[in-house]
């Protein structure tokens, strides 16, 4: 639903969903502490995330339509980089905050060998999230002016931008010092080469699929799975 959604926030929230989901994962698996871990270092990042979608939506002429964005790179030169931060640390990306808490899930789940659907599900759902992050990414950012209203430069209130810088750093610290408290002891993982390299393979090639996709994803019709993943399914 991310991936077919245009509402900044709606995107965000069914990240969360998303995030939640990966927490009743590693909770199904019996890594309870893990699931409490992913917890904490996901409400910093994505405590980060919601506040740049904030600022992106005050200064954007409150609109939350994420078509009518494009090159805010421009006009948010620092919210670009928090908010890319946290959605970097979202996909798991090696030393961000996520990175320490999902990628323990991902190879404990393929050390406990819970069966090939089990971790091809798992494998699917961390391609999603980077696909419905680099595509914010690119919307928001890297594409083409939406024709949207007149951007307002408002990174000079620091009110807005202070707890942003604050929750940035956090989301580059956060995730080796509650490892550290969480977790004395170091975990020794044991996987095939296959395995190890599974999450990274998946993240790359869904990486490289979005971004060949942007030129057509929107000139081509999606019919009937487009209508029920955009309509939210009908709930």
């Amino acid at each position: 639903v991310a991936i077919f959604e245009y509402d900044l926030k709606k995107i965000i929230a069914l990240s969360t969903l998303s995030q939640l989901g990966m927490m009743m994962f590693s909770i199904s698996l019996g890594l309870y502490e893990l699931a409490f871990f992913h917890l904490l270092t996901h409400a910093l990042f994505k405590a980060l995330l919601f506040l740049c979608a904030g600022i992106l939506i005050h200064g954007a002429g409150n609109t939350q339509d994420i078509r009518s964005f494009g090159g805010l790179s421009l006009n948010f030169p620092l919210v670009t980089v928090c908010m890319n931060l946290a959605n970097l640390s979202l996909c798991g990306v090696p030393f961000l905050a996520g990175f320490y808490s999902k990628d323990l899930i991902v190879e404990l789940a393929c050390q406990y060998s819970w069966g090939i659907f089990v971790l091809l599900m798992m494998f699917i759902c961390l391609s999603l999230t980077v696909l419905y992050s680099v595509r914010l990414t690119y919307l928001s950012f890297v594409g083409p002016y939406g024709g949207g209203t007149s951007i307002s430069v408002c990174e000079s209130d620091y009110s807005l931008v202070g707890p942003v810088v604050i929750l940035s750093f956090t989301s580059l610290v956060s995730g080796p010092i509650l490892s550290w408290l969480n977790f004395p002891a170091p975990v020794l993982i044991f996987l095939p080469v296959f395995l190890k390299w599974g999450a990274l393979f998946f993240v790359g090639v869904s990486l490289l699929v979005m971004l060949s996709l942007q030129g057509v994803t929107y000139s081509y019709k999606w019919g009937a799975v487009k209508k029920l993943s955009g309509l939210m399914w009908f709930l």
